[in-house]
């Protein structure tokens, strides 16, 4: 067993013989290491993950169309961060980032995991939810999970083997479409079809299970919504609100079955995408609503984000089209390294700790949660591996000025730009075969419109030389898979 689980194993079997003694102990740990902790002990933790979500796609971050009202409340009563990436600008190696605090590449996700692959979160990696269970927080994942290729397979772990004690959910995307899945588990179990939305699904099932919990224990539950992900149906009522976006009757375009060619495909404009949009945003809100309901706002934390980068108009994949994200002008889209695919909304929100209705410029990147989620539940990071994820808690709250710090991305794009490294201002792409091919100073051109390689050849070699440290610390990562 590894020095991290075992310790933690440990932790569990304390608070089992122990549980009325935790919260005391908790809070003497965290007093003595400088963690914040409500005087109740530790927090709830609410993370929202939503798929495919830009920038630009909500109302407060500034698009003039789509409504957001119950994400907007949210950032009115949480902090939000305008300087925010994704792990990656995929979902799988997004997701493997962020429940990890590592890099993809050293988890061995490299890229989205196709049905029957074979790729999976290795059971050598530790979790945000296994780390979080044994410290005794029920543990929850209700929506997508896609770190494994067969939800059904006895031989790749599942969610219940990696920490999550619950869950209800979906792996790659929804078959046919997110309404009456047809493709959706609880816990190792095969379901029938789902009647219903996903966005509905999920959210009635978060809601029972926070009904169901034990309510002297804290809880740990991962919303993993499957919108904005194509393909997409909504209720009418919903398709209603933006008619005047869409042109033609609405025919859904399903998966899972044959490809069709995307030439074949009759773009309909943006309402279907902007309606998903807003239909999500209510279901988020019904969860929300039930927090406050049961009197648990002041002790749950609440982060929303979403896994990478959207699908802009500019479609690749046949089942893309009809997808209209927003970038809020940002270069790129999901699949590349541009900041359009990787620069994605993000809000936290903890009473009485953070800010309220405030924005945070600080760089963060969606490993951060790993780290920080344990410091605010006082449970120790691994210490047996490199982790890639900075507490970001006394940042956020003003408490310590935020240091230049480098972020790296490795991803198979289409265009070949594979790697890109930013350290403060400065973004540097790569090709594959690690080839300098564009330089950005992002805080003069955020939308990455003017390539000065040429200009600045000491900060070139710098970034360079971070580049190739980073790959030879992944490349000797003991916990890498060969």
């Amino acid at each position: 067993m590894h020095p991290a689980r075992l310790l933690n194993s440990a932790t569990k079997i304390i608070n089992t013989i122990a549980r009325p003694a935790r919260c005391l102990l908790v809070t003497i740990c965290a007093v003595c290491s400088g963690l914040t902790l409500h005087a109740f002990g530790q927090p709830n933790l609410l993370l929202i993950y939503v798929d495919d979500l830009g920038l630009g796609d909500l109302s407060h971050t500034g698009h003039p169309v789509i409504k957001t009202p119950n994400l907007d409340s949210l950032a009115q009563t949480g902090l939000t961060l305008s300087n925010y990436y994704a792990p990656s600008a995929l979902c799988s190696p997004s997701r493997a980032g962020l429940l990890t605090g590592r890099q993809p590449y050293r988890t061995g996700i490299q890229s989205w995991i196709p049905a029957d692959s074979g790729v999976y979160l290795r059971d050598d990696e530790i979790t945000l939810a296994e780390l979080l269970n044994d410290a005794g927080y029920q543990t929850a994942l209700i929506g997508k999970w896609h770190l494994n290729s067969d939800l059904g397979s006895k031989l790749e772990p599942q969610p219940n083997d990696q920490g999550f004690a619950y869950f209800y959910g979906h792996n790659a995307f929804q078959i046919p479409t997110n309404k009456n899945p047809i493709n959706l588990y609880r816990n190792r179990q095969a379901l029938p079809m789902q009647q219903g939305y996903t966005a509905q699904l999920y959210a009635d099932e978060a809601i029972d299970w926070l009904n169901r919990r034990n309510n002297t224990q804290p809880f740990f539950l991962m919303l993993s919504m499957a919108e904005p992900h194509t393909s997409i149906e909504n209720p009418p009522e919903y398709n209603a609100l933006y008619e005047q976006y869409t042109r033609g009757p609405i025919v859904p375009i399903t998966s899972g079955g044959d490809h069709i060619p995307k030439s074949a495909l009759n773009p309909r404009g943006p309402g279907e995408y902007y309606a998903n949009i807003t239909y999500m945003d209510s279901q988020i809100g019904r969860v929300l609503d039930k927090i406050d309901q049961a009197d648990l706002r002041s002790n749950t934390i609440v982060v929303f984000t979403s896994d990478n980068g959207p699908v802009t108009e500019q479609w690749i994949n046949w089942y893309e089209v009809n997808a209209y994200g927003s970038t809020n002008g940002l270069k790129g889209r999901k699949h590349f390294l541009s900041d359009g695919g990787l620069k994605v909304p993000a809000i936290i929100r903890y009473p009485g700790v953070l800010p309220a209705g405030e924005t945070s410029n600080a760089l963060v990147i969606g490993t951060d949660w790993f780290s920080t989620l344990l410091n605010y539940s006082a449970v120790p990071v691994p210490r047996d591996r490199p982790i890639d994820s900075l507490n970001i808690g006394p940042v956020l709250a003003g408490e310590k000025i935020q240091q230049e710090r480098t972020l790296h991305w490795a991803l198979p794009t289409p265009d070949g730009f594979d790697y890109a490294i930013r350290k403060g201002n400065w973004k540097l792409m790569l090709t594959q075969q690690h080839e300098a091919v564009a330089l950005y100073h992002l805080g003069q051109d955020p939308l990455e419109l003017f390539n000065v390689l040429k200009d600045f050849p000491v900060k070139l070699a710098e970034l360079k030389k971070q580049h190739q440290k980073n790959l030879e610390s992944i490349a000797a990562d003991p916990f890498r898979p060969q």
